[in-house]
């Protein structure tokens, strides 16, 4: 299917407040537009897994095991503000296989256990490393570890980051996540994340961040994030999703990386 593509960042019902997609309309979705697979990857839990895995063999589509866990910038044990960093990055987290799936379950569990922080299940660079064996690590969203320092022009630190993850996955096993929204600090991320990607001989990958099916989902999705924000509709300064966050199709994912062809070969080169 070489002009097929697998969406491996996807927010399900079980991003709570966040994701709008149903696991079963997720796998009929991914079955109708011919797409041989499709990540679940919600904020830090693996609450939808057997739902999703049930609806994906169902539909006779590939269910890809996933979560966007939150990194700590330093140690979890450390539960204090550090100036000019987050509180907790995000990256997406993939199951290559049962070991993977294994090790991203205690991952995960040890994010809940022992790195809460501001309700956030955080885990740091020494439990990924701990538990990196059967994962394949795509570097994240704009809010990605490597992104963090990119936004902030500190191409050395966003450089020893991906150097980080690389020595953590190895050269298989790490992608460079890009994404497009039309927003122009994405637009700077893929310019550096091509720079690095062809520096450090890894591949780009794709992908969308998807929380809602279809476009006309988006002012119902807008509600919800009020509801989980606390905020009204009408209110000027809160947050917001760009409609563009839905689960596209193959021809529209590689019409927006017509720039990068090879970033959404990747997707069906990890499923």
């Amino acid at each position: 299917m070489p002009d097929s593509f697998v969406h491996l960042h996807l927010h399900t019902e079980y991003s709570t407040l966040d994701g709008a997609c149903r696991t079963k309309d997720v796998a009929e979705r991914a079955k109708e537009l011919g797409m041989p697979a499709v990540a679940m990857t919600d904020h830090g839990n693996l609450y939808g897994a057997i739902s999703f895995y049930k609806a994906c063999h169902a539909a006779g589509v590939k269910p890809i095991m996933g979560c966007e866990i939150y990194l700590a910038p330093e140690s979890i044990e450390k539960r204090e503000e550090i100036p000019g960093r987050k509180r907790a990055c995000h990256m997406t987290l993939l199951a290559e296989n049962n070991v993977g799936w294994v090790n991203l379950q205690k991952l995960v569990s040890k994010g809940h256990l022992e790195g809460m922080w501001y309700g956030k299940p955080r885990v740091d660079r020494e439990i990924l490393r701990e538990h990196s064996e059967g994962i394949i690590c795509l570097s994240g969203c704009i809010s990605g570890p490597i992104n963090e320092w990119i936004l902030q022009d500190q191409e050395d630190h966003a450089w020893e980051t991906a150097q980080e993850l690389l020595d953590i996955y190895g050269k298989e096993n790490l992608y460079l996540e890009i994404h497009n929204h039309g927003m122009e600090q994405q637009a700077k991320i893929r310019d550096s994340l091509a720079n690095f990607a062809e520096k450090m001989d890894l591949k780009l990958v794709a992908a969308n961040d998807v929380h809602f099916l279809h476009k006309e989902d988006h002012e119902a999705h807008d509600v919800m994030i009020c509801i989980g924000t606390s905020r009204l509709l009408i209110d000027e300064n809160r947050m917001r999703y760009t409609p563009e966050v839905y689960f596209k199709t193959a021809e529209e994912m590689r019409e927006l990386f017509a720039e990068y062809p090879g970033a959404c070969d990747a997707t069906l080169e990890i499923a």
